[in-house]
């Protein structure tokens, strides 16, 4: 670890350490901060400003000179974490349930900026099995479960996200065609689920719908994964209506009003 690195990850901490000021209080003064911290005066207003401007900390308007508390931001980032731990809790008993009735492994998927990352998984009792695991990443634009998060953004994030990324072969089948990516994007919004051959690993399948919360939003993905002689034509109807099937009882216990009536 060079000079720098050291550097940047004191200045880290110091910024974690006066986050953590304010769980033991609610209000605290820059005065109070600097007697925490056992930090110059500049140096404590220096990272109150820097944390005031990305919303971590906001000034009270009822003391003189004023008092800090804790921002919003962090409530949002609160929301986040709660949300992923509710949808994990929630949908496992029914990825279980879609597990026994297929026989196929069963992944619960969320976006992470410009990728997707698994959060849940419930693996196959087959002798041939598709890899992942849990905190495992794949970018939004290959595979069906990345994917199927991908396909519901709105058209100027998704338009954004492409000029961002660089589209890479993850695996020999791996689609790096931006025309043929949107012509998934459409057909998933409007058949309800995406598919994928070989994206992510050679000789592999997958289907994935979308979840929804209460606003309706599409929160998480829910596939099944697995050889991809077990996802052929004559069988994919069928994992189709059944991962549906379980995903709107998904959807159902997280208050999406809509679920009953089909994805």
């Amino acid at each position: 670890m060079d000079k720098t690195e050291k550097t940047a990850n004191r200045s880290v901490l110091k910024t974690l350490e006066f986050l953590e000021y304010f769980i033991q209080n609610s209000e605290l003064s820059l005065a109070e901060l600097v007697e925490l911290s056992d930090m110059p005066k500049s140096t404590v207003f220096r990272i109150l400003q820097t944390l005031e401007m990305r919303g971590f900390v906001s000034k009270t308007t009822t003391h003189n000179p004023p008092k800090y508390q804790l921002g919003l931001k962090l409530l949002e980032f609160g929301n986040i974490v709660a949300q992923r731990l509710e949808i994990r809790k929630i949908a496992l008993p029914y990825m279980l349930q879609l597990r026994d009735t297929v026989d196929e492994a069963v992944n619960l998927i969320i976006r992470d900026q410009d990728e997707g990352v698994y959060i849940e998984k419930v693996d196959t009792r087959q002798y041939v099995r598709v890899y992942t695991q849990v905190g495992r990443k794949s970018p939004l634009y290959a595979g069906a479960c990345p994917r199927i998060l991908l396909s519901f953004l709105p058209d100027h994030e998704i338009e954004e996200l492409l000029n961002r990324v660089d589209m890479k072969k993850i695996s020999p089948e791996t689609n790096t065609d931006k025309d043929l990516l949107w012509q998934w994007i459409h057909d998933a919004r409007e058949n309800g689920y995406t598919v994928s051959y070989g994206e992510l690993e050679p000789d592999s399948a997958a289907i994935a719908v979308p979840i929804r919360d209460f606003t309706g939003q599409v929160i998480a993905g829910l596939s099944l994964a697995g050889a991809t002689s077990r996802f052929q034509p004559d069988r994919l109807e069928y994992l189709v209506q059944e991962t549906k099937a379980v995903a709107n009882q998904i959807m159902s216990k997280l208050g999406y009003s809509d679920a009953k009536a089909g994805l």
